[in-house]
């Protein structure tokens, strides 16, 4: 078994929450790739974390979760800028991001500053998020996406909050379209769907994603499952399991990492019914994530998942 590199963003995220009565902000570590790379790294995969770390306490403190989460950090560089800060309230158990810090610790990785041999050595190349809103890592991972010899993985991860005007969203879709066009794999949520191809049914955008070059398209849907449009069978729905849903955050990355892991363990399934039993494990992840606050903290092993939902 070889390494996954997730490229992306590392940040802190304050929980809107409450204690003694009163209201409170728990610090937590996140960002959607941190929690991709985390989740790998739980699930019994190898993998490395790529992107660009305050240069405070913060960020400090950032590099030392994913070192105990045996996450290597050898191509993560540390930039002059305050670790970005994502607030983060809630509607029921989804919950909504306000972005602080400028300029951005998270997209200060430029095509220069990454490990070339870390790259070409990988197994599995996962990029996306909100990084690709950022020049200079948008940069970087359009030439670790060029340089990658194994399987590439693809997630837009929308932030609306990010895009600031038509013109924004116009460009975010010309970039998924880009990434897309050379995935193995694209894994998005109906929300990401939804506003980048408004009033398509998701089973359509995961076809035209597969239009486009991609090999296989996840598409989750919360409580209600995923969409997999894979190889040339008609896209199918896998169901979730049901759970005590009181935190969606990092369920959507939950998935990514499954599927990564499971990448990383037995290279790409051979047919449409080995991606549905893929995806079918990568839910029960998310429910078990959804049951726990948090985000990275949340994220399971293999164990875990087989005592929550036994065969």
């Amino acid at each position: 078994m070889g390494y996954a590199v997730v490229l992306g963003e590392a940040l802190v995220d304050l929980l809107d929450s409450e204690r003694d009565g009163e209201r409170v902000y728990r610090q937590a570590i996140g960002g959607g790739p941190l929690n991709v790379a985390v989740g790998v790294a739980r699930l019994g995969g190898a993998a490395q974390f790529v992107g660009s770390l305050g240069d405070d306490v913060l960020g400090g403190r950032i590099r030392a979760f994913l070192t105990a989460a045996d996450v290597g950090v050898a191509g993560a560089v540390t930039v002059p800028a305050p670790t970005t800060l994502a607030v983060v309230t809630y509607a029921g158990p989804e919950p909504d991001f306000r972005f602080y810090g400028e300029p951005a610790s998270y997209g200060l990785l430029g095509p220069d500053d990454l490990d070339l041999a870390l790259l070409e050595g990988a197994d599995v190349l996962y990029c996306g998020s909100i990084v690709l809103l950022q020049p200079d890592t948008l940069a970087a991972a359009r030439r670790a996406w060029s340089l990658a010899a194994g399987l590439r993985v693809f997630d837009p991860n929308v932030r609306p909050r990010l895009l600031h005007g038509p013109e924004a969203l116009d460009g975010l879709r010309q970039v998924v379209a880009e990434f897309a066009a050379g995935a193995h794999l694209v894994k998005l949520s109906a929300a990401d769907a939804a506003l980048l191809y408004p009033g398509e049914p998701v089973e359509g955008v995961a076809a035209y994603l597969r239009e486009l070059g991609a090999a296989t398209v996840v598409v989750t849907l919360g409580a209600a499952g995923a969409v997999l449009a894979a190889a040339d069978a008609d896209p199918v729905r896998v169901p979730a399991p049901k759970v005590d849903a009181i935190d969606a955050t990092g369920a959507g990355d939950s998935v990514m990492a499954a599927l990564i892991a499971d990448l990383l363990l037995d290279g790409e399934p051979d047919s449409p019914a080995g991606w549905v039993e893929r995806v079918a494990f990568a839910v029960r992840v998310a429910g078990l994530v959804c049951e726990k606050p948090g985000g990275a903290t949340a994220m399971p092993t293999r164990a875990d998942v087989d005592r929550r939902f036994p065969a």
